[in-house]
């Protein structure tokens, strides 16, 4: 038996919500896991011996995770508490304890990590992820935000690089186009006319050339990718980083994709959800590229269900007509006209999508194709495209908090389905009856909540992604609705958020 099933249980809520604050400081990477390193420096405070803190690690760690979870944590609490007050540290003493009058240890220098106000952090990304802890991820674990839409934020989400994702069939020139940025391959790259790029690659900067398998790169706590392992090791057999000292890399991440399949091959299923993969690292992206070349305008059924997938990030989306020396002026006036009809059905906007024309590659632009006016259109495009690329670390941090209010406004919906469903449950009998209804008529609940609550439709989850995940969920063991969580979420967004806006000028100008 887990060690908290008899600690928690005798332990109250106000010494749970302290110890789960504790949590929150000693968790240094917002994980949801403290390892050796800052349980090391966290322990320390309780002035016990480096044998007595081995003990208490030895126990608190029981299943040998070679890490500890809130719960672990709490156990190993009150181990610290217990050992403070004179009792030996054995593996059973939890059992025999009076837990329910055994207060928390004390922690030299504990309250004044604890005590820190918003208007005392040093930046920008600091007070985000202050009121991320303090106010919005306490929603988020409530309503299980993290199954439902998004995994939870951890420190290196809140300060990686900006990342820019390139996306586009097989060939048309993703890799080649990084190769021309960094005037170099960088390690693991394949160029070919067949479908050579078939993993994720992450190209980010490093000490040294060296590819990172995607089993590795998940785990690690300063790279923002942990979110990645929920879609499994089929996926993350697919996916590396490539790690290489560039300057431009010290500013951007490029994430290179494998090529969108059509025709026969995009039959052949992917053994992972390659649409999901693609929505995941659109939301972390700050710049999405849609590359095209004049022989594949086409846009097949998986590349349509990728564009559809990034709804809500159009703002990032840029497309980008790529090797388009390889046509006169002529026919390149028809595939441009051909391409924004291509786009215009599947992104439903009213507006046409920004086309970067060029030809992005190491080798001459081909002027007897092109012709002279051709060439001087090619670079000047090429140079807006740079310029755009270029602006990117500057506009990073407004980004980042663009992305965060996004986030915001999506648990907060979230709150709102998951306490509507809730309140819709009936207290006694046909529990389970009154679920299935529910789910099958999702689309309606979701109406009635945006009546209720005056929300805009277009903030709403996906309705059948969210009846996937809700049909493995009880709905009865979710809390009804807390109104004062939901409004410390709305004091953050029009409070605390601008007055961070207004402390802090943009880090990156």
């Amino acid at each position: 038996m887990h060690l908290l099933s008899s600690s928690r249980s005798a332990s109250s809520k106000e010494q749970q919500k302290t110890y789960q604050d504790w949590f929150a400081v000693a968790d240094k990477d917002g994980d949801g896991r403290i390892t050796g390193n800052d349980a090391l420096k966290f322990f320390a405070m309780s002035k016990l011996s480096r044998p007595e803190l081995k003990q208490v690690w030895a126990i608190a760690d029981s299943k040998r995770q070679g890490f500890l979870d809130v719960e672990d944590f709490i156990s190993a609490m009150q181990l610290v508490a217990l050992a403070q007050s004179g009792h030996e540290i054995t593996s059973d003493v939890l059992k025999h304890a009076d837990l329910e009058n055994l207060g928390p240890p004390a922690m030299e220098g504990l309250d004044a990590l604890l005590a820190v106000p918003l208007s005392a952090v040093t930046s920008i990304i600091d007070g985000l992820k202050k009121l991320y802890l303090e106010k919005l991820k306490p929603l988020e674990e409530t309503y299980q935000f993290n199954d439902f839409v998004s995994p939870f934020l951890t420190n290196s989400d809140f300060e990686a690089k900006p990342m820019v994702m390139l996306l586009g069939q097989y060939s048309t020139g993703k890799t080649t186009f990084i190769k021309h940025l960094l005037q170099s391959n960088y390690p693991g790259a394949h160029i070919g006319p067949e479908p050579t790029t078939d993993r994720f690659v992450v190209v980010t900067s490093g000490p040294d050339e060296r590819s990172i398998p995607g089993n590795t790169i998940a785990v690690q706590a300063d790279m923002p990718y942990h979110g990645l392992s929920t879609f499994g090791a089929s996926f993350l057999s697919k996916f590396e980083c490539s790690q290489m000292p560039h300057p431009l890399l010290q500013h951007i991440t490029f994430v290179d994709t494998p090529g969108v399949l059509s025709g026969e091959k995009q039959r052949t299923q992917r053994s992972y959800d390659f649409t999901g993969v693609t929505s995941w690292f659109a939301a972390k992206c700050d710049l999405i590229l849609l590359l095209f070349d004049p022989y594949k305008l086409d846009i097949s059924d998986e590349f349509k269900r990728v564009i559809e997938s990034l709804h809500g990030h159009d703002d990032k989306i840029r497309v980008v007509l790529n090797k388009a020396d390889q046509v006169d002026t002529q026919q390149l006036m028809r595939v441009y006209g051909a391409l924004l009809w291509s786009l215009g059905k599947v992104l439903n906007s009213p507006e046409a999508m920004r086309v970067y024309i060029g030809s992005f590659n190491d080798k001459p632009i081909n002027e007897s194709a092109t012709g002279p006016i051709g060439k001087d259109l090619f670079e000047r495009e090429q140079e807006d495209l740079l310029s755009d690329l270029k602006d990117i670390p500057k506009k990073a941090c407004d980004r980042r908090i663009n992305e965060f209010v996004k986030r915001a406004r999506a648990v907060k919906i979230h709150a709102y389905i998951i306490g509507h469903l809730k309140k819709e449950m009936p207290s006694m009998i046909g529990k389970a009856k009154t679920q299935q209804r529910l789910i099958d008529n999702l689309e309606d609940e979701f109406g009635k909540v945006q009546k209720e609550f005056h929300l805009p439709p277009g903030d709403f989850p996906d309705v059948e992604h969210y009846r996937e995940v809700l049909s493995g969920y009880n709905l009865d063991k979710f809390e009804r609705l807390k109104h004062k969580m939901v409004q410390a979420v709305d004091d953050m967004l029009a409070y605390d958020i601008p007055e961070l806006l207004r402390r802090f000028r943009n880090p990156y100008e």
